[in-house]
Protein backbone atom coordinates (compact mmCIF):
# COMPACT_ATOMS: atom_id res chain seq x y z
CA UNK A 1 0.00 0.00 0.00
CA UNK A 2 1.06 4.19 -1.06
CA UNK A 3 1.74 6.07 1.51
CA UNK A 4 -1.26 8.28 0.29
CA UNK A 5 -3.85 5.46 0.05
CA UNK A 6 -2.75 4.91 3.88
CA UNK A 7 -3.66 7.90 4.86
CA UNK A 8 -6.78 7.98 2.81
CA UNK A 9 -7.89 4.84 4.81
CA UNK A 10 -7.17 5.94 7.93
CA UNK A 11 -9.34 9.37 7.07
CA UNK A 12 -11.55 7.13 5.58
CA UNK A 13 -12.39 5.68 9.26
CA UNK A 14 -11.43 8.62 11.44
CA UNK A 15 -12.59 12.43 11.31
CA UNK A 16 -11.66 13.72 14.36
CA UNK A 17 -8.32 15.86 13.28
CA UNK A 18 -6.94 14.52 16.65
CA UNK A 19 -7.08 10.87 15.37
CA UNK A 20 -5.34 11.66 12.57
CA UNK A 21 -2.91 14.04 14.22
CA UNK A 22 -1.98 10.97 16.47
CA UNK A 23 -1.57 8.66 13.37
CA UNK A 24 0.80 11.50 11.85
CA UNK A 25 2.78 11.77 15.31
CA UNK A 26 3.11 7.96 15.16
CA UNK A 27 3.99 7.31 11.86
CA UNK A 28 6.69 9.82 12.04
CA UNK A 29 7.99 8.52 15.74
CA UNK A 30 8.15 5.02 14.26
CA UNK A 31 9.85 6.57 10.58
CA UNK A 32 12.48 8.10 13.16
CA UNK A 33 13.00 5.19 15.03
CA UNK A 34 13.68 2.63 11.66
CA UNK A 35 16.25 4.92 10.93
CA UNK A 36 17.49 5.00 14.69
CA UNK A 37 17.87 1.69 15.47
CA UNK A 38 19.24 0.37 12.17
CA UNK A 39 16.10 -0.56 9.91
CA UNK A 40 16.10 2.25 7.25
CA UNK A 41 15.18 -0.02 4.73
CA UNK A 42 12.31 -0.83 6.73
CA UNK A 43 11.38 2.83 6.96
CA UNK A 44 8.37 2.66 5.07
CA UNK A 45 6.74 -0.28 6.35
CA UNK A 46 7.50 1.30 10.40
CA UNK A 47 5.38 4.36 9.09
CA UNK A 48 2.60 2.60 7.67
CA UNK A 49 2.28 0.61 10.79
CA UNK A 50 2.28 4.01 12.83
CA UNK A 51 -0.50 5.72 10.78
CA UNK A 52 -2.37 3.38 10.69
CA UNK A 53 -2.13 1.68 13.83
CA UNK A 54 -5.33 3.00 15.38
CA UNK A 55 -7.29 2.74 12.63
CA UNK A 56 -10.26 1.35 14.16
CA UNK A 57 -10.17 3.49 17.69
CA UNK A 58 -12.71 5.98 16.34
CA UNK A 59 -15.26 4.39 15.48
CA UNK A 60 -15.21 0.87 17.62
CA UNK A 61 -12.88 1.51 20.88
CA UNK A 62 -14.30 -1.16 22.19
CA UNK A 63 -13.36 -3.38 19.79
CA UNK A 64 -9.64 -1.74 19.38
CA UNK A 65 -7.04 -3.83 17.30
CA UNK A 66 -9.72 -6.49 16.92
CA UNK A 67 -11.94 -4.78 14.21
CA UNK A 68 -8.73 -3.13 12.86
CA UNK A 69 -7.35 -6.30 11.99
CA UNK A 70 -10.57 -6.84 9.93
CA UNK A 71 -10.52 -3.44 7.91
CA UNK A 72 -7.07 -3.86 7.04
CA UNK A 73 -7.51 -7.36 5.89
CA UNK A 74 -10.33 -5.38 4.05
CA UNK A 75 -8.12 -3.19 2.80
CA UNK A 76 -5.75 -5.97 1.48
CA UNK A 77 -2.68 -5.01 3.95
CA UNK A 78 -0.24 -7.84 4.62
CA UNK A 79 -0.74 -10.28 7.77
CA UNK A 80 2.32 -8.92 8.77
CA UNK A 81 1.58 -5.52 9.01
CA UNK A 82 -1.87 -6.07 10.35
CA UNK A 83 -0.43 -8.49 13.42
CA UNK A 84 2.44 -5.33 14.05
CA UNK A 85 -0.48 -2.75 14.26
CA UNK A 86 -2.03 -5.24 16.40
CA UNK A 87 0.32 -6.46 18.90
CA UNK A 88 0.28 -2.45 20.17
CA UNK A 89 -3.28 -3.63 22.05
CA UNK A 90 -1.60 -6.43 23.82
CA UNK A 91 -2.97 -7.22 27.59
CA UNK A 92 -5.56 -4.94 26.81
CA UNK A 93 -7.71 -5.92 23.93
CA UNK A 94 -5.68 -8.45 22.33
CA UNK A 95 -3.32 -11.29 23.41
CA UNK A 96 -1.27 -10.53 20.59
CA UNK A 97 2.50 -10.64 22.25
CA UNK A 98 4.83 -7.72 21.00
CA UNK A 99 7.85 -9.87 19.18
CA UNK A 100 9.68 -7.59 16.72
CA UNK A 101 11.70 -4.89 17.40
CA UNK A 102 9.56 -2.97 15.45
CA UNK A 103 5.82 -4.04 17.67
CA UNK A 104 8.04 -3.60 20.84
CA UNK A 105 8.70 0.51 19.89
CA UNK A 106 5.15 0.82 19.07
CA UNK A 107 4.18 -1.20 22.26
CA UNK A 108 6.13 1.56 24.35
CA UNK A 109 5.76 4.53 22.44
CA UNK A 110 2.02 4.87 21.45
CA UNK A 111 0.85 5.36 25.06
CA UNK A 112 3.85 8.13 25.34
CA UNK A 113 3.12 10.14 22.18
CA UNK A 114 0.07 11.44 23.93
CA UNK A 115 0.97 12.01 27.33
CA UNK A 116 4.05 14.07 25.88
CA UNK A 117 1.08 15.46 23.10
CA UNK A 118 -1.28 16.37 25.72
CA UNK A 119 1.79 18.22 27.82
CA UNK A 120 3.04 19.89 24.95
CA UNK A 121 -0.77 21.23 24.33
CA UNK A 122 -0.28 22.85 28.37
CA UNK A 123 2.77 24.36 27.40
CA UNK A 124 2.60 28.79 26.15
CA UNK A 125 4.62 27.64 22.81
CA UNK A 126 2.38 24.34 22.18
CA UNK A 127 5.23 22.58 20.96
CA UNK A 128 7.47 19.64 22.13
CA UNK A 129 10.53 21.95 20.56
CA UNK A 130 11.27 23.30 23.93
CA UNK A 131 10.43 20.58 25.91
CA UNK A 132 12.59 18.76 28.40
CA UNK A 133 12.43 15.02 29.43
CA UNK A 134 12.19 16.06 33.23
CA UNK A 135 9.14 18.08 32.03
CA UNK A 136 7.92 14.66 30.36
CA UNK A 137 8.72 12.61 33.48
CA UNK A 138 7.06 15.33 35.87
CA UNK A 139 3.58 14.51 33.73
CA UNK A 140 3.61 11.00 33.63
CA UNK A 141 4.65 10.89 37.64
CA UNK A 142 0.79 12.93 37.69
CA UNK A 143 -1.83 9.73 37.51
CA UNK A 144 -4.11 12.57 36.50
CA UNK A 145 -2.79 14.28 33.65
CA UNK A 146 -3.66 12.55 30.17
CA UNK A 147 -5.38 10.00 32.35
CA UNK A 148 -6.28 7.63 29.57
CA UNK A 149 -2.34 7.15 28.80
CA UNK A 150 -1.19 3.66 30.23
CA UNK A 151 1.72 4.39 32.45
CA UNK A 152 1.78 0.55 33.17
CA UNK A 153 2.18 0.02 28.99
CA UNK A 154 4.53 2.87 28.91
CA UNK A 155 6.94 0.85 31.96
CA UNK A 156 6.18 -2.30 30.14
CA UNK A 157 7.05 -1.11 26.66
CA UNK A 158 10.22 0.53 28.17
CA UNK A 159 10.92 -2.85 29.65
CA UNK A 160 10.32 -5.03 26.42
CA UNK A 161 12.77 -2.79 24.88
CA UNK A 162 15.45 -3.13 27.55
CA UNK A 163 15.06 0.79 28.21
CA UNK A 164 14.58 2.84 31.30
CA UNK A 165 11.64 4.52 31.46
CA UNK A 166 14.03 7.86 31.17
CA UNK A 167 15.46 6.41 27.96
CA UNK A 168 12.50 5.76 26.53
CA UNK A 169 11.25 9.26 27.56
CA UNK A 170 14.37 11.11 26.26
CA UNK A 171 14.35 9.10 22.57
CA UNK A 172 10.92 9.74 22.14
CA UNK A 173 10.53 13.58 22.87
CA UNK A 174 13.35 13.05 20.33
CA UNK A 175 11.29 11.76 17.90
CA UNK A 176 8.47 13.86 18.36
CA UNK A 177 11.00 17.15 18.10
CA UNK A 178 12.42 15.40 14.83
CA UNK A 179 8.57 15.04 13.33
CA UNK A 180 6.38 17.78 14.91
CA UNK A 181 7.00 20.27 11.92
CA UNK A 182 6.05 17.86 9.60
CA UNK A 183 2.88 16.89 10.96
CA UNK A 184 1.88 20.27 11.20
CA UNK A 185 2.22 20.59 7.76
CA UNK A 186 0.21 17.70 7.27
CA UNK A 187 -2.50 18.49 9.41
CA UNK A 188 -2.01 22.03 7.90
CA UNK A 189 -2.28 20.47 3.97
CA UNK A 190 -5.38 18.46 5.00
CA UNK A 191 -7.10 21.06 6.68
CA UNK A 192 -7.24 19.87 10.08
CA UNK A 193 -5.42 22.28 12.27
Amino acid sequence: MTREAALGLLQQYNKEPFHIRHGLTVEGVMRYFARELGYGEQEDFWGLVGLLHDLDFELYPEAHCIKGQEMMREAGLPEEMIRAAASHGYGLTVDIAPEQEMEKVLYACDELTGLIGAAAKMRPSKSVQDMEPKSVKKKYKSAGFAAGCSREVIANGAEMLGWGLDELIARTLEAMKACEASVDEQMHALGLE
